[in-house]
């Protein structure tokens, strides 16, 4: 007996806060009801806003062999094949002048960044606060070093004001020369003017012939707003940032009691 149809050809699930539990895992529950509805023939991507080598390592250990949508869409990789599909960098000196107008406006910020490619360090500077884990940083003291080799995209923090006024301050001064996102606790972010989840994960769907109506998507955090936008059908967790319900289709459980299922296995019972 063939499998019941599935409604949607793309099921997009972020990582972090999504389909990660706080260990780092990926429940039972959720690995049956995702391999369920890949077996009605529809195709899953992640999409997550951690580059390559932050999130290869999971990948592997997930067993994920198909196309992920890394570096908040700067990379597409095929986990399979191991290798870098597609990888847009940062324009540095425009990166440049965008910090030095935010520093004008809130004063000196801690400063870290991800480097290009399958093996490209996270470089961390003085005052940066690195959340603890088992992803290697690579500290740096001598501003020079930032700027050294091709960029994804550098990462902003303040000793005073909290993710989100950081992020709104950030955007109102430099807006219109780089993006920036909010995309997790301690997490702010500069990248290319223009970049989004929602990119990377157009030209992910793309190769695999897939269409933004075909798409189901999951996240948490407002950095997932455009792939909300993009897609036919956003889900927040229960555990996501407000910005991000807001804009929501619906709203399921967390990513520590089975969201990502709790969609899946009704969609598939239907």
């Amino acid at each position: 007996m063939s499998p019941a149809p599935f409604p949607y050809g793309l099921i997009a699930t972020d990582l972090d806060g999504t389909l990660l539990r706080g260990d780092e895992t990926v429940s039972p529950r959720t690995r049956d009801a995702l391999a369920a509805a890949t077996a009605t023939g529809a195709a899953h991507i992640i999409v997550t806003g951690r580059a390559v080598p932050w999130t290869r390592h999971i990948l592997d250990d997930l067993g994920y062999d198909g196309l992920a949508v890394c570096g908040q869409g700067a990379q597409i990789y095929h986990a399979g094949e191991h290798r870098l599909l597609t990888s847009l960098t940062l324009d540095r000196q425009l990166a440049g002048l965008a910090l030095s107008k935010i520093e004008a406006e809130v004063g000196p910020l801690a400063l870290a960044a991800s480097r290009d490619g399958l093996d490209g360090d996270v470089l961390v500077g003085p005052g940066y606060r690195v959340q603890e884990g088992p992803l290697p940083v690579v500290a740096f003291q001598d501003p020079a070093e930032l700027w050294s080799a091709p960029l994804n995209k550098v990462y902003i923090q303040h000793p005073e004001l909290d993710d989100d006024a950081l992020a709104n301050a950030a955007r109102a001064t430099v807006g219109s020369l780089v993006d920036v996102v909010m995309a997790g606790e301690g997490i702010v972010e500069i990248l290319p003017l223009g970049l989004s989840k929602a990119t990377g994960l157009s030209l992910a769907a793309r190769r695999l012939g897939l269409r933004a109506a075909d798409t189901i998507a999951f996240g948490d955090m407002p950095n997932d707003i455009p792939m909300f936008g993009w897609a036919a059908h956003g889900v927040a967790m229960a555990n996501a940032h407000e910005e991000l319900k807001a804009v929501a289709h619906e709203i399921t459980a967390s990513n520590e009691d089975d969201g990502i299922a709790v969609v899946l296995e009704r969609l598939l019972a239907r």
